[in-house]
């Protein structure tokens, strides 16, 4: 088991209204293959740290930033503040599976052309047999056909999976991607995304409100310590369970 993500003295800071909100990882190491769930209220930083892991917002300091990646037989690493836009990019494409609250899919491609986009931006040729494994897994492969609008929520959700799984990211970043279903879906969505990462070797970062969806469940639990600093300084830092 090797690391995938290496933090330490991560802080970003954003000011609306007059009031600073500051967000800081004093540590955080991310194992190959964990399943890490994520809570906390409204507004404590969740979705801009899945953004600061997602390589999408700079941070305003750092001690240790690492993204590090088995391909083949070569131990990939990367210094991520000392990167370029384009590189960072590469890297979002490349080795993280993005799965949102909406499923996030196109309207205008089909189930399948929605599943196989990432691949195709990678230049990556999905074999036909590694492809109908994995829509039959999740239970999709009637659907493959299908234009977004036409699905149930579930299914959507399933699709984003398969989405963010079909290019073998190093890591799955999950935005509350079971709050648009009932509990019995959501329970499902929930151990097929496990069960299909372990397989695919991912690690995954699930983000939700409902504590128990992951409390028992996850290798790991994260939080979020508020303290209101000031009238104008919000403070907000992940800590483990």
């Amino acid at each position: 088991m090797h690391s995938v993500f290496e933090l330490k003295d991560i802080v970003i800071s954003r000011e609306k209204g007059g009031v600073s909100f500051q967000l800081e990882i004093p540590y955080l190491k991310i194992n190959s293959g964990e399943f890490i769930g994520v809570i906390g209220s409204s507004g404590c930083g969740k979705s801009t740290f899945l953004d600061i892991l997602g390589l999408i917002l700079t941070v305003d300091r750092s001690n240790e930033f690492k993204l590090s990646v088995m391909q083949g037989d070569n131990y990939l690493r990367w210094d991520i503040p000392s990167l370029n836009d384009k590189k960072l990019s590469n890297l979002r494409r490349e080795h993280i599976g993005y799965i949102l609250q909406s499923g996030g899919l196109l309207p205008f491609l089909t189930v399948k052309e929605n599943i196989l986009l990432s691949s195709k931006l990678n230049n990556i040729n999905v074999l036909e047999d590694i492809f109908l494994h994995l829509v039959h897994s999740l239970g999709i492969e009637r659907q493959i056909n299908k234009k977004p609008q036409h699905l149930s929520g579930g299914q959507r959700q399933r699709v984003a999976i398969a989405r963010a799984l079909i290019h073998n990211p190093a890591i799955i970043l999950a935005d509350e991607p079971t709050a648009s279903v009932d509990k019995p879906t959501a329970l499902e969505i929930r151990d097929q995304l496990k069960s299909l990462a372990k397989s695919y070797g991912s690690s995954v970062l699930m983000v939700t409100h409902d504590v128990d969806m992951v409390e028992y469940y996850c290798d790991r639990l994260l939080t979020f310590e508020v303290i209101k600093v000031s009238d104008t300084l919000v403070v907000s830092k992940v800590i483990e369970i």
